[in-house]
């Protein structure tokens, strides 16, 4: 059951760690810059522009987390890795 883990296990979980984090800025970053790219390449009024910015920082940070736990999750199932 309390199986001492490995320095490659660690690692592993270290290295899938700050792969989570790196992928899910850079979906962060995409999902903003779609929502709040109009605002920077049309002319809108500042209203327009503030709903885009809230919008687009509400959607980016559902795709950080959502990201983060897909990919954690997903490390936690594998087999090798005392996955269920």
């Amino acid at each position: 059951m309390g199986r001492r883990r490995t320095q490659a296990d660690r690692d592993a979980i270290t290295i899938e760690i700050g792969y989570a984090f790196v992928s899910a800025c850079f979906a962060a970053a995409l999902a903003f810059g779609a929502v709040y790219g109009p605002a920077l390449a049309f002319s809108l009024p500042p209203s327009t522009r503030d709903t885009l910015a809230v919008a687009g920082g509400i959607l980016a940070a559902a795709v950080f987390v959502l990201r983060i736990t897909h990919v954690l999750l997903g490390f936690a199932r594998r087999p090798e890795n005392d996955g269920r």
